[in-house]
């Protein structure tokens, strides 16, 4: 069993309001081989809502010495936090063994991030969500690496 972002399967949760649609992703939710979650609605955030990013680092955020600051300058760390503590207690509960992730998302990134500028700029690094996971044994793999991964079905 996959978790799987769920903007990645057609749920319109993203920020914005849309989602990414990822064909493979999809058909492992058609298959009933997937658990769809979205950190920032379980951590109790809108959607649509305001862009957050992480001021800092990811690990910085879970040790309370950075944040995440959406673009008119609210901080939503807490609510970041508990979506990741949520999408774990899920993973744990359903044994889950490998999550599927959206990259660049403060809670989703897995191999990188967006600066804390709000322009644009994309930097190494994780999200709150994807970090916690990974931590816990979890193999995060990011919706940009689907092509050409061997499957284990």
């Amino acid at each position: 069993m996959y978790l799987i972002s769920g903007c990645l399967c057609g749920v319109n949760c993203k920020y914005n309001g849309k989602n990414n649609l990822n064909e493979k992703c999809l058909k492992l939710l058609e298959e009933g081989k997937a658990i769809l979650i979205c950190p920032e609605q379980l951590g109790g955030l809108t959607t649509p809502r305001v862009p957050a990013e992480i001021i800092g680092t990811a690990e910085g955020v879970l040790k309370g010495e950075d944040k995440i600051i959406t673009q008119n300058n609210t901080n939503v760390t807490e609510e970041f936090i508990k979506g990741a503590m949520e999408t774990l207690n899920i993973a744990k509960r359903c044994n889950i063994k490998m999550a599927i992730l959206k990259e660049g998302s403060p809670s989703c990134g897995v191999n990188y991030i967006y600066d804390g500028t709000f322009s644009g700029n994309k930097i190494k690094g994780q999200g709150i969500t994807a970090k916690l996971l990974k931590e816990n044994g979890i193999e995060i793999i990011s919706d940009t690496a689907l092509e050409g991964y061997e499957w284990d079905f």
